[in-house]
């Protein structure tokens, strides 16, 4: 039996990435982690966090074609590299995918027979007015980052009909119990035995 592969998206400040962390500590899921050529933010470890390259590691996996998607968001390059995730697939783990719209078309259109049968995705969305109060909230961004962000999450809710799955946040909590749901709901499929 192969594992599930589950794309997890939304805006920043959404809670995805600790829904993910958080299924992942709880041995849930394997998470997957993303490269990206954006400085550390306080706290990051490289190999924990992400894998920090610089723009020009960055170009050449790609040139390679060792990601299995990548992006350039909010000015930064982020990617995953494939033989990673198939790895964890093939080894039956479940693995969870805290990555943006684009990444997701990307992934959803890979025609890699593993990646396919393990695909399912979600979105997460928050209303307006909760996002922006959680993106201030959070004090790590300047304000023109923050309406940079503001204005992507208008674009990116925009595609949330191309989901098999949607979450609309309202607490960590019940976010969480719901996000556990739909993973052991997908552990169920036939497609992957």
């Amino acid at each position: 039996m192969i594992g599930t592969l589950l794309i997890v998206s939304g805006p920043s400040g959404s809670g995805k990435t600790t829904l993910c962390r958080r299924a992942e500590a709880a041995g849930l899921t394997s998470y997957s982690i993303s490269c990206t050529t954006r400085q550390p933010r306080p706290g990051e470890q490289d190999g924990v966090d992400y894998h920090f390259l610089s723009p020009e590691s960055f170009a050449e996996k790609v040139k390679s074609g060792e990601f299995l998607e990548h992006a350039t968001v909010h000015g930064n390059s982020y990617g995953t590299l494939k033989a990673d995730i198939v790895k964890l697939l093939l080894a039956g783990k479940n693995v969870v995918m805290d990555i943006d719209v684009q990444g997701a078309a990307s992934i959803r259109a890979c025609t890699d027979e593993i990646i396919s049968k393990a695909y399912a995705d979600v979105y997460i969305h928050v209303p307006a007015a909760e996002l922006e109060a959680r993106l201030r909230g959070r004090q790590t961004d300047a304000e023109d980052v923050i309406q940079l962000r503001l204005h992507n999450a208008a674009m990116e809710d925009a595609r949330q009909g191309e989901y098999q799955f949607a979450l609309v946040s309202a607490d960590k909590e019940s976010d969480y119990a719901r996000f556990t749901a739909l993973l052991s709901t997908l552990s169920m499929r036939t497609c992957l035995h």
